[in-house]
């Protein structure tokens, strides 16, 4: 209750706001000042309520201003009688002021993250839409894009108007291509925008012609031919399907085959779009295919376009082709070098997909910090490595980091990693190290280590909680144990 009211003192005295009269504020804000210290060491509502007034007189006669000198002072003198009144209270409010900021910056972080995941699903369901041909289910996904006003805006537009065109809606296409142009006159789709309003006017007036829709199958069976045997000839022909207006379906399609050719000037137009010489959609297709394709020349160009792009989401495509391609070197480079958090982590876990595991363990033996710690644990268990995962559970000194071990070793579920898990459960003395080694094995399958464990715990907790786990069990073993118990 005491701070509490101190906190609405304390608010009242940064609402203050300097008068046209400085020598009155001083006056009226000294006042407050006063009534606040008095009202810390009687801790007296009524005095308290006057610091209040005394503080909100001079917010009346100005013009609100937390820096004003005034008021700075203000602040001070409360702050001084509240820690004389109450020594080590400074930092015990630092501390859960930080604490509280941490948790907003996540909170933030997490919610950021969400609607990042929103809006990537909406602008895939618009694909898939164009895809099979439902342009009114495609506007309506696409709507949901521009609503949330992100990065993927002016691609979300550029597709409304696309199957807007499509349902013969010419006006409503030309609307959506001017709010492109003019809200994003820098975006990377301007060019295609330009040209699919050239082609919508001049079909104006025309009724929709089905068989346009048979003409886009035709070129992708044709395309695709191309790739059986791709020549030189092709090359201006694919080009001029990636310049043009087709869906991204058919644009991918090119893409493909140029990705496919030996050709140099196949290879120098596929470089050009994953530089960034077309929209960023193709420019994603151009990075992965560059990745399946592998090739030193191809890693080499995906690592320039790497180092000169700022773009997360492409850097992140461009690691899974790394990964793809089988380049650990690279992978373990940016693991290693990356200022960004967010892109070590991805270098990490792609090195687990390709089951590089000793690379794994070289960084997390090298790392200190707790959160790239556990993305290496993490990676260790999409690549299988059951053996360092042991090892860190057994005996890295952070508890946190031994309990997500366990827990994964868990949920790998094998004979070897239930014999660790047993192991475990009998060396470690954390009771949460314990609780996750009898969810592993549950989870796992393993009755046998489970009942083994509960025939000699002592802890009446842990005991009943390998009970509850094995009845929830399939298995003979299990069963007898149970019923071995109701014979006691």
């Amino acid at each position: 209750m005491k701070r509490h009211i101190l906190g609405i003192t304390l608010a009242a005295l940064a609402a203050a706001a300097p008068a046209s009269a400085q020598t009155t504020v001083a006056q009226t804000v000294q006042q407050a000042q006063e009534k606040a210290a008095a009202a810390v060491q009687t801790i007296n509502s009524a005095e308290v309520a006057e610091a209040i007034a005394l503080a909100q007189t001079v917010r009346a006669d100005a013009i609100y201003t937390d820096r004003h000198p005034a008021v700075i002072a203000a602040q001070k003198a409360w702050t001084s009688a509240y820690t004389d009144r109450y020594p080590g209270a400074s930092d015990q409010s630092r501390d859960t002021a930080a604490q509280r900021a941490n948790e907003d910056a996540m909170r933030e972080k997490e919610r950021a993250q969400r609607e990042k995941e929103r809006e990537g699903s909406y602008y895939e369901q618009g694909q898939n839409a164009l895809d099979s041909g439902r342009w009114d289910r495609a506007v309506s996904n696409f709507d949901r894009v521009i609503e949330m006003k992100s990065a993927k805006t002016d691609a979300a537009l550029y597709w409304k108007a696309y199957a807007q065109n499509k349902q013969g809606q010419r006006a409503e296409a030309l609307t959506t291509l001017s709010s492109l142009t003019k809200e994003y006159p820098k975006s990377r789709y301007v060019n295609e925008a330009k040209a699919l309003e050239v082609e919508v006017r001049s079909s104006s007036g025309q009724a929709v012609n089905p068989a346009a829709e048979n003409d886009e199958e035709m070129k992708i069976i044709a395309i695709q031919s191309m790739a059986n045997n791709p020549s030189d000839e092709a090359i201006p022909i694919l080009q001029k399907v990636l310049q043009g207006t087709g869906s991204l379906r058919l644009k991918a399609r090119a893409l493909f085959v140029l990705a496919q050719s030996s050709s140099p000037k196949a290879r120098e137009v596929l470089l050009t779009i994953a530089k960034g010489g077309s929209n960023p959609d193709l420019q994603m297709k151009a990075v992965q295919y560059l990745g399946v394709h592998g090739g030193r020349e191809n890693r080499a160009a995906l690592a320039e376009v790497y180092a000169s792009s700022s773009d997360i989401d492409l850097k992140k495509r461009i690691l899974n082709s790394f990964m793809v391609a089988g380049d650990k070197e690279r992978l373990m480079q940016a693991a290693t070098t990356e200022q960004n958090a967010e892109l070590r982590a991805a270098a990490v876990q792609q090195l687990g997909v390709m089951g590089a595991s000793e690379e794994l363990w070289s960084l997390y033996q090298k790392e200190s910090t707790v959160d790239v710690k556990k993305n290496i644990i993490r990676a260790m268990f999409v690549g299988g490595n059951a053996t360092r995962l042991t090892e860190i559970a057994k005996s890295d000194s952070t508890p946190e980091l031994r309990l997500l071990a366990v827990r994964n070793l868990g949920v790998m579920g094998s004979k070897r990693t239930g014999d660790s898990l047993v192991e475990i459960y009998n060396a470690d003395k954390d009771p949460d190290v314990k609780k996750a080694v009898i969810n592993g094995l549950f989870v796992g399958g393993n009755a046998e280590a489970l009942v083994g464990l509960a025939r000699k715990e002592q802890d009446s907790s842990l005991k009943k909680d390998m009970v509850s786990k094995l009845a929830n069990m399939q298995s003979k073993v299990a069963t007898d144990y149970l019923i071995e118990l109701l014979n006691k």
